[in-house]
């Protein structure tokens, strides 16, 4: 059984779907595992990860402004430490999650023909986030 750990960091520009699918299949590639697991974890309560279309770009920006939408940012929280989209973002991580686990097979993802990995980040402004891989198998 083999075991490997990476930590991903990427900078945002504000909020948006970020793809990270090219570095997560770099990290498991180097990793010599061929079958097993990957599990992806993002370390911040106000970004989240999603598996979802990669093929057309509709989508992640349906999928951003539905949850604009419906978690906005304003003055009616109470938890605004950080600013008015602080609560909103926090919102938005706890409808998504923060850990999404990937079969791997043959040394390659179990991933759909359209499937890709996201950041989604919640906040308004520029942040730098970091998602921790690990993968076990043989």
């Amino acid at each position: 059984m083999k075991q490997a750990h990476h930590t991903i960091e990427l900078s945002t520009r504000g909020p948006g779907l970020y793809e990270i699918t090219a570095e997560l299949e770099r990290f498991v590639r180097g990793s010599g595992v061929t079958d097993g697991l990957v599990t992806c974890f993002v370390r911040h309560t106000s970004a989240s990860l999603l598996i979802q279309e990669n093929a057309d770009p509709d989508v992640q920006r349906d999928l951003q402004d539905f949850f604009a939408w419906l978690a906005t940012s304003g003055p009616r929280f109470r938890h605004t430490a950080e600013g008015p989209d602080d609560m909103p973002s926090h919102i938005r991580s706890s409808l998504t999650q923060t850990s999404i686990s990937i079969p791997l097979q043959d040394g390659r993802l179990a991933l759909g023909t359209w499937q890709g990995l996201y950041l989604f980040e919640h906040r308004d402004a520029p942040h730098r986030r970091a998602v921790t891989l690990h993968v076990i198998g043989g």
